[in-house]
């Protein structure tokens, strides 16, 4: 240890996949594929939620905010990752490691909260109608959406500078795509204990609160109306929360880094790529405002 401490690191190696190069090429063009798929998804519904007039309740308001959300959260690491697939230098530097790492933990807890806030949107909806109006005005959303941001951004800034301050000495090698928190935490050479409980109440926190949250509607009618109605935000929400969830909470005696991989693809790559598809194509609203932009343009 003494003489680790005489070498700071000031990149990191990725070495999350194989050395094959077709495999490593058909792997990218399968990512690539996701991420347009999720790029263009949202963009799209971003796009119209804006102009189409009958798409400004807070539902809409709340879905532009995930689906803008999910644009940055995905091109945290993906660009990297298929930069990685064909290129022999797979380094980042200690700085892009740190930038890298901040905007996936910022952009995910956002996304967390957001998702919150949306349930409660939905309940609201459901439940009380009468007060629906009064309780999610235009101001009410507002704030709920500027907290979600703000939450994002504070937790992410302190758990970035909490895990960059620690000393990196060697290895430097990450087997994974990313950044990834827990294999960080492993290169550490310093005594990592109170950064994994910080870790942990993040995560209980920010993921499986919100989690519980959403789900323990309290009233049965409330309930059986909600998963009627609002089935697209539950598979989103238990996608998205169920891999997460698996992901830091479960026991170290389980962990594998394959499945570590497996999970991180899906709840980075994947889960974002559905969002889109979910929304639209569940969403009768969606798809008339579509048809009639559509028939805006064609009458055009």
């Amino acid at each position: 240890m003494a003489s680790r401490n005489h070498t700071v690191l000031t990149q990191f190696f990725f070495v999350a996949f194989s050395n094959i190069l077709e495999l490593r090429v058909s792997l990218f063009f399968l990512v690539l594929l996701l991420y347009l798929i999720t790029v263009v998804g949202n963009i799209f519904i971003i796009t119209i939620t804006v102009v189409d007039p009958a798409l400004q309740s807070p539902m809409y308001f709340f879905l532009r905010n995930l689906s803008f959300l999910e644009i940055g959260y995905t091109s945290a690491t993906i660009p990297k990752m298929l930069v990685n697939f064909l290129s022999e230098d797979k380094s980042i530097s200690f700085l892009g490691c740190a930038t890298q790492m901040y905007f996936f933990s910022f952009l995910g807890i956002t996304e967390c909260c957001l998702l919150a806030a949306m349930a409660y949107d939905h309940y609201m909806a459901i439940c009380h109608p009468l007060r629906y109006t009064t309780m999610m005005s235009r101001g009410v959303c507002l704030q709920l959406s500027t907290v979600s941001w703000l939450i994002g951004v504070l937790v992410a800034v302190g758990q970035t500078t909490f895990m960059f301050t620690l000393p990196y000495c060697g290895p430097n090698k990450i087997n994974h795509f990313f950044c990834n928190l827990p294999l960080l935490l492993k290169l550490a050479c310093a005594d990592t204990y109170r950064n994994e409980i910080a870790v942990f109440i993040i995560a209980v926190t920010f993921v499986t609160v919100p989690f519980l949250l959403i789900l323990s509607i309290p009233s049965s009618v409330g309930r059986s109306k909600t998963f009627s109605t609002c089935s697209s935000h539950l598979i989103v929400v238990t996608l998205f929360f169920g891999s997460s969830i698996v992901m830091y909470l479960r026991p170290k005696s389980r962990y594998s880094l394959n499945t570590d991989k497996l999970l991180s693809l899906f709840y980075s790559v994947v889960s974002p790529m559905l969002n889109p598809l979910i929304y639209s194509l569940r969403n009768k609203e969606v798809k008339e405002a579509l048809r009639r932009v559509m028939a805006r343009k064609i009458f055009i």
